[in-house]
């Protein structure tokens, strides 16, 4: 019973696992650069909220000699802006009401998700600060 394995020559599959291989690291390298990109715009949008929410609640607890206190929360939220690279036309609205400050901001970030321009991605930061808690009390 000594049956040899007969071996045919496919050639129609020669060399699939090199395009295997290459298809799975051309993809891992746009995932990887789509990561690149995206991340850091949406840490520095995460914590321009963390911002944004402690300039409303500081400029509820200070004193009434810094200012008012919208002029307070525009000044910490334009110099936060700043530092976490916000567009520059990016929209603030602050508001007090009842003895309460909301501040909204709104602007379109453009991120390049794919080298070369071939994809564009916009993130939308459309987000309104409120404080919270016991300061809001009276």
């Amino acid at each position: 019973m000594n049956q040899k394995a007969e071996t045919f020559p496919r050639r129609s599959e020669r060399g699939s696992a090199g395009v295997k291989l290459l298809v799975v690291g051309v993809i891992v390298v746009l995932l990887a650069n789509a990561g690149w990109q995206y991340i850091p715009v949406a840490y520095n949008a995460e914590s321009f909220k963390q911002e944004m929410s402690t300039a409303v609640v500081q400029a509820i607890a200070l004193p009434a000699s810094h200012g008012t206190t919208t002029e307070i929360v525009k000044r910490k939220i334009i110099a936060s802006a700043e530092t976490h690279n916000v567009p520059v036309d990016f929209q603030l609205d602050v508001l007090e009401q009842n003895e309460a400050v909301t501040a909204r901001v709104h602007y379109v970030q453009k991120v390049p998700v794919l080298p070369f321009g071939i994809y564009t991605y916009d993130y939308v930061f459309d987000y309104t600060a409120a404080p919270n808690g016991f300061l809001t009390e009276r």
